[in-house]
């Protein structure tokens, strides 16, 4: 397989787009191989604070009526159609730089006009005024877009969060700054050329490219009113802290180990197939994937070996290879970081199971990785690759005690052939999202919003949600002194 090489990273400030600084020996480099594919960059202070100056200059009044709001419905629906006619580009883009296999890259990549799409039919759903009942009295509810968006995506989805972050905070109508995860730029900057081709209106998105020095810049500022940030707990921690300074509107998406129970009437074969598909969908570099694996115990051995036996068989490959059910781990620090978790739960007294057969590349490649024999307290790191911890519980009571006793509550996964029953236990998790024998990527129904709980994070995410976090409520109306206090 051919090394490719992807564009140099651009950044798009004040409508015009212009040169990153270079970082000096510094690659983003292909997993699959460790060659580079380009040079590392970063975004100047003068060019960040060219960037919230323009967005500040873009949020006005003249934004928020009804014509504004249908100009941005269509912009949307030209985005959506030109994101279209580039899924091959953006799916080999997010192959190369998440590791994800080619094939599942391309089913995300196809998702992505339907998202952009539903934030512009949510525009239309959602009245920018409505009429309070006041008693005879004009009362009017406004819809009115927070003001300048940072919008701060993770290298694990690089096309479709950023898509669908910026599709939200557009139609709404807030000003944009995104900044991609330094590890995987490229694939949001082709979505900024689709969004910038529809013909968005002056000062509706920017692009700057940087590590987290870069993000700090940007989410600290007081000209940025709302953040929307996907990544790891220690950044959300320190972005919430800066926010607290000016009270900004927020939104982490901050993951956690998430558990997945197994009850004593399960079929294994279901559970199995599902806990494997969830740790290995997207390479397990998915913040729902399962992570802590709670089993009755009187199915913990025959769920092991039934996993073994499916790891075993798993075609670990190339990210473009059609064939490759497996791919790398997205970059160096990850790697490193997985590496880590596996050696600190074989510390703690943890058998390591790694079946599968990895080919010969000089990649970040992992067998997806079984630990089992170590107690639930200590396996409480999020995992965010294609692993899991294998514990024994003794009843329900048990596994819900110990999928609780976790600070984190994102998502949750529980197995059982009493479909009534496990329902009736999903509901007792503390998560934000539970589902019941499978793991499929996609939310639960078209109504679900699902909300981030503990360290997991602030806000929520779902159909129906998603315009509405760039939005406040202002109530205009006249009052009456005659009415009491």
């Amino acid at each position: 397989m051919p090394n490719l090489e992807l564009p140099q990273p651009i950044n798009y400030i004040a409508d015009e787009w212009s040169e990153c600084r270079t970082i000096p020996d510094s690659w983003n480099l292909d997993p699959n191989t460790r060659q580079p594919v380009h040079r590392a960059v970063t975004t100047s202070p003068d060019d960040v604070e060219r960037a919230l100056h323009h967005a500040e200059r873009s949020y006005g009044f003249e934004r928020w009526d009804d014509a504004a709001s249908e100009e941005r419905i269509a912009v949307l629906e030209r985005a959506a159609d030109i994101v279209e006619a580039r899924l091959e580009d953006i799916a080999r883009t997010d192959a190369l730089t998440s590791g994800v296999p080619i094939a599942n890259a391309r089913m995300v990549a196809q998702f992505l006009p339907h998202r952009i799409r539903s934030s512009a039919a949510e525009l239309r759903t959602i009245p920018r005024r409505t009429s309070l009942a006041a008693d005879g009295r004009d009362v009017r509810l406004y819809k009115v877009p927070w003001g300048p968006a940072a919008i701060l995506t993770p290298w694990n989805g690089p096309s479709f969060i950023p898509a669908a972050k910026m599709a939200s905070a557009l139609a709404a109508g807030c000003p944009v700054i995104l900044k991609p995860s330094e590890h995987a730029p490229s694939s949001a900057q082709i979505i900024v050329e689709c969004f910038i081709k529809a013909g968005l209106p002056d000062g509706a998105l920017q692009l700057v490219h940087g590590a987290g020095d870069v993000g700090a810049s940007i989410t600290g500022d007081h000209r940025v009113k709302i953040v929307s940030f996907t990544g790891g707990p220690n950044a959300g921690r320190a972005i919430a802290r800066a926010a607290a300074e000016d009270f900004k509107v927020l939104q982490l998406e901050l993951g956690g180990n998430n558990p997945a129970l197994v009850l004593d009437d399960a079929d294994i074969d279901v559970a199995a197939d599902g806990i494997l598909e969830g740790m290995t969908k997207l390479n397990g570099q998915w913040c729902e994937g399962p992570g802590k694996v709670l089993a009755h115990k009187s199915l913990l051995e025959p769920l092991r070996e039934a996993l073994l036996d499916r790891v075993a068989r798993i075609e670990v490959g190339h990210s473009l290879d059609e064939n490759t059910q497996l791919g790398p781990v997205s970059n160096a620090p990850h790697f490193a970081t997985l590496q880590s978790r596996i050696d600190r739960l074989w510390a703690h007294g943890a058998t390591i199971h790694q079946p599968a057969k990895l080919p010969a590349l000089d990649g970040f490649f992992l067998s997806p990785t079984v630990a089992s024999g170590v107690d639930a307290s200590v396996a409480t790191d999020e995992l965010f690759g294609p692993i899991v911890s294998l514990h024994a519980v003794d009843s329900d009571e048990d596994a819900l005690r110990v999928a609780n006793a976790s600070p984190s509550g994102l998502d949750a996964y529980v197995f059982g052939s009493d479909l009534d029953r496990a329902i009736e236990v999903g509901s007792r998790v503390l998560s934000g999202e539970v589902r019941v024998n499978g793991a499929k990527i996609a939310d639960l129904a078209d109504g679900s919003a699902q909300s981030f709980w503990g360290t997991s994070g602030i806000g929520g995410h779902g159909p129906g949600e998603s315009v509405r976090v760039f939005c406040g409520d202002r109530v205009v109306g006249i009052d009456s002194p005659s009415l009491p206090m």
